[in-house]
């Protein structure tokens, strides 16, 4: 039996750093697209220029950036007893 809760951690952990990483990356992906944008429409039409459309698509994107975060991370703040109870109870019905 304990092979078998060694794979099914072992499985957890697995999905968790993927989803983790998911989030890194688009995280980054953020941070090099948004600058990048900024930079050039700076340089094109300065300061005075930049465009509410581009500051429009950095919140949006944003904003799907947080619920992504919390997707991966916000879920175990708060719920993080109820899922470490839940997975006892389970296991204790296995045995």
């Amino acid at each position: 039996m304990d092979i078998q809760n060694n794979k099914i951690s072992y499985n957890r952990a697995k999905k968790k750093v993927k989803k983790i990483k998911g989030f890194y990356i688009h995280l980054a992906v953020y941070l090099v697209i948004n600058t990048l944008l900024v930079i050039s429409n700076t340089l094109a039409n300065g300061w005075d220029g930049l465009k509410s459309s581009l500051l429009t698509t950095s919140l949006f994107w944003g904003i799907g950036l947080f619920f992504h975060w919390y997707g991966v991370f916000g879920k175990s703040l708060f719920f993080k007893n109820w899922e470490n109870r839940k997975i006892k109870e389970l296991m204790d019905e296995d045995n």
